[in-house]
């Protein structure tokens, strides 16, 4: 999903976080849960691409300046927080989430 680069700190409406689940609780759950998926996913990717740069020759005390590295991260810094992606998910309604069924007692 591509997003564009919007203020970290949004107004919501209330109302309309709540009214798919009907429970502040339910939706904060919700929207907990896809934001730190979204954190995961994130991270991945970052990991995979910083670990070309990786050289095991490298002396550890060595400094260097890699732009590559430099311009990788700097992308990712610069992406909307997961948060504020899984809220934007939730009010548009692409979210797919179900509870967990309750186990029959014996």
């Amino acid at each position: 999903m591509t997003m564009k680069n919007e203020a970290s700190i949004v107004p919501r409406n209330f109302t309309d976080l709540i009214a798919p689940t009907g429970n502040v609780y339910e939706t904060t759950m919700i929207i907990a849960k896809r934001a730190k998926q979204v954190t995961l996913k994130t991270k991945e990717e970052l990991n995979d691409k910083l670990a070309r740069f990786v050289s095991l020759t490298e002396d550890p005390e060595e400094v260097f300046e890699n732009r590559e590295h430099i311009a990788i991260s700097k992308f990712y810094e610069k992406k909307p927080k997961p948060a504020l992606v899984a809220a934007q998910e939730f009010l548009a309604d692409q979210l797919t989430y179900r509870y967990a069924e309750e186990k029959a007692e014996a």
